[in-house]
């Protein structure tokens, strides 16, 4: 085998033909320096010796085994399998899928493929999700395998068993967000743009699971639909029907926060505790405040603490910052709050363009 290399010439208008053997060849690419000026390779010696990469991996690779050894609280190694947050994810966007059919797939979906579509999506699930409900499980039971596998596949089941209700529960908060927004343009636009739909949806999945005394899961996929809508929901929060929080972004509801039925929110509410200094020990306690029927609270409000109740009917003014109890029919506002305009002409120097 024989290799053809072109080399450019200054005093002739022809490219002589220089031609060297194969051997030849694998010499200049181990040749730190070949003889032939023109025949030097495109790449540098440097790049033709992975000693100093090598050495430099096996440097970093010590120095995080070291630090594995130093702080040990935020390693996994040798314990139980976790459940897998990608594969959460997933189900959670199947189970978006089953309750919005034709939303939030790729493709259109007929009636008449429908039961077909369904059936195969239903199934896959159901696999998936019973394999993270058991890593889940095993993660806090020391229960055979056996055993476990049987929970695990009777807390799934149970699980698919109440799509039905969460569906109806969502076609209130879609009916809630489409009746509560002169900007919306249909219903259709509030499940397929709102980002309050995807929250509620995976809270309320969530939240099943978590009534379910699941592990870990519920947490994972309210995270996953925090991290893609900016609503931060619990999914231990009891929320009623006919839910909806407008814009969304910056709204945080804390676990043990109950909110009854026809209830609007708007972006940056606090539903939070009131202090979490006594860190696990709170465990269990109510922390967060309780919204009855038929209240709105406007944009930036926060209400603190689990003996906090804001009685029915009420209306919460923005940027409001409550620490008690209100009866029914309240309207909480801020008073002695002024705003003060002047004629920029009288302030010489001040230049407020942005």
């Amino acid at each position: 085998m024989r290799i053809k290399k072109h080399l450019n010439h200054v005093n002739t208008k022809e490219k002589p033909t220089v031609t060297f053997s194969f051997t030849r060849f694998c010499q200049l690419l181990l040749d730190p320096a070949p003889p032939l000026r023109g025949a030097a390779l495109a790449f540098p010696a440097r790049l033709r010796n992975t000693w100093p990469v090598d050495h430099t991996v096996a440097e970093l690779t010590d120095q995080l085994i070291a630090s594995y050894a130093k702080v040990g609280g935020i390693n996994h190694l040798d314990g139980k399998n976790l459940p897998s947050k990608s594969a959460i994810s997933a189900i959670a966007v199947d189970l978006l899928r089953l309750s919005f059919p034709g939303f939030f797939g790729d493709k259109s979906v007929y009636s008449s493929q429908l039961k077909v579509e369904i059936a195969a999506l239903l199934k896959s699930v159901l696999g998936r999700l019973e394999g993270e409900i058991y890593k889940s499980l095993h993660y806090v039971h020391e229960t055979e395998e056996k055993e476990l596998t049987q929970m695990a596949r009777s807390a799934t089941i149970e699980f698919l068993h109440r799509l039905p209700g969460i569906r109806d529960l969502l076609q209130t908060d879609t009916e809630a967000a489409f009746q509560g927004d002169p900007a919306a343009l249909s219903t259709e636009e509030v499940i397929v743009a709102y980002p309050f739909i995807e929250a509620i949806a995976v809270q309320r999945l969530a939240h099943e699971l978590y009534l379910q005394e699941i592990p870990l899961i519920p947490r994972i996929m309210t995270e996953w639909a925090h991290g893609r809508t900016g609503i931060d929901l619990h999914p231990g929060a009891r929320i009623g029907s006919h839910f909806f929080i407008d814009h969304g972004t910056g709204t945080v509801i804390g676990e043990t926060a109950t909110i009854g039925k026809h209830v609007k929110l708007y972006q940056g509410v606090g539903l939070v505790a009131r202090s979490l200094s006594g860190g696990q020990s709170l465990k269990g306690i109510k922390r967060h405040p309780t919204i009855e029927d038929n209240v709105t609270i406007y944009a930036n409000a926060t209400i603190v603490g689990g003996e906090t109740t804001v009685g029915a009917g009420s209306t919460i003014g923005a940027s409001v910052f409550l620490t008690k109890s209100v009866p029914p029919n309240s309207l909480v506002t801020y008073e002695k709050i002024d705003v003060k305009v002047t004629s920029k002409k009288h302030r010489p120097g001040a230049n407020y363009e942005i």
